[in-house]
């Protein structure tokens, strides 16, 4: 009777621990990813180009064919790939000529970045559509022109059909088309954790240290920068009270106004290396040096690994991704250059 009496007593402190928590992330401005499948559409839906299962399907296969790029050897997968983070690892983007990144960037994640309210490092495009169609362009990236894209996918008849398919037979296949139907498929990639199921009043869904870590990543006043769905994805100043110690690495200065979109912390075990430049790879070393250049906080050693062990909890459930089969090149497919 004594030790059911003790067991009560605890998991009710362990109850209220958690309303506190909950309330604290609320007003830190935490929020989750809905768990109701309607609320979740209303985010992620684009009114002017609405989510289908046939554009989500096509826009896969155009995320991964990479004869939409100059060389045929590159596709969206290749700096995004959703085998694991949604990046490519390595601390400059690689493209095409196997041209490293003229900036020293790192490719974000794509995963979640339909939550993002600015898309690229220097927020220029506020829009995943407008996004799609920057790294197609981009001279050290895919290195592909509008008319080359177009001639590809209009070369096969199946890209056609399923066009049609998903637009209506009087479709016109434009860049703009091809771009807006990758970013239909890229708004589908969101990844759920245990975090959301917390925030959405399941208050076991945290253990006990990823719990503590939540406060202390509160308390630190990591939340500031890092807040909304996201938890990332706004243009933030950097460098605010001391100086990233790898500045210097790339020529990077964010926007005019010099701010630096903030990286979203979901997966974030999975997206080393760290920062605009890639260069930090342990993610304590990660929370630290945040702490320091944009905090003013000493973050101890029992800090970062508390907030770290908060950071765990973000790892998101991703849908299974099969492999689309592509369609097969013709002889008016135009022919790889790697030039």
């Amino acid at each position: 009777m004594y030790t059911k009496t003790i067991l009560t007593v605890a998991v009710a402190a362990s109850s209220l621990l958690a309303s506190d928590l909950l309330t604290d992330a609320k007003k830190a401005g935490l929020k989750p990813i809905p768990s109701d499948k309607k609320e979740l559409n209303k985010l992620i839906d684009n009114p002017k180009n609405p989510i289908t299962k046939e554009k989500v399907e096509l826009g896969k296969k155009l995320y991964f064919d990479p004869r939409l790029s100059k060389s045929g050897f590159i596709s969206c997968n290749s700096c995004h790939n959703l085998s694991e983070g949604g990046d490519d690892g390595i601390g400059a983007a690689i493209g095409h000529k196997w041209t490293a990144n003229p900036h020293h960037l790192n490719s974000p994640t794509v995963y979640n970045s339909v939550f993002f309210n600015s898309q690229f490092w220097d927020g220029r495009d506020p829009h995943l559509e407008a996004q799609a169609q920057g790294p197609i362009q981009a001279a050290p990236e895919m290195s592909a022109t509008p008319e080359h894209v177009v001639a590809t996918v209009t070369s096969m008849p199946q890209y056609v059909a399923e066009f049609q398919k998903a637009y209506g037979k009087d479709v016109a296949i434009t860049f703009e088309k091809v771009a807006d139907t990758i970013a239909t498929f890229e708004r589908t990639l969101v990844t759920p954790s245990a975090y959301d199921a917390f925030l959405n009043g399941k208050k076991n869904a945290l253990n006990k240290a990823q719990q503590e870590g939540l406060k202390t990543f509160i308390d630190k006043g990591c939340a500031t920068c890092h807040n909304g769905i996201a938890l990332g994805g706004e243009m933030n100043a950097f460098n605010i009270t001391g100086t990233y110690k790898y500045q210097d690495v790339g020529d990077f200065k964010g926007d005019k106004n010099g701010m630096v979109k903030v990286p979203t912390l979901r997966n974030i075990t999975q997206t080393a290396p760290y920062f605009h430049n890639g260069q930090i790879w342990e993610l304590k070393d990660a929370i630290k040096e945040m702490g320091r250049i944009q905090l003013g906080a000493d973050i101890n050693d029992a800090e970062a690994a508390s907030i770290e062990e908060f950071l765990k909890a973000l790892e998101g459930k991703k849908a299974d991704i099969i492999l689309p089969q592509l369609p097969a090149s013709t002889s008016k497919t135009p022919k790889p250059d790697i030039n």
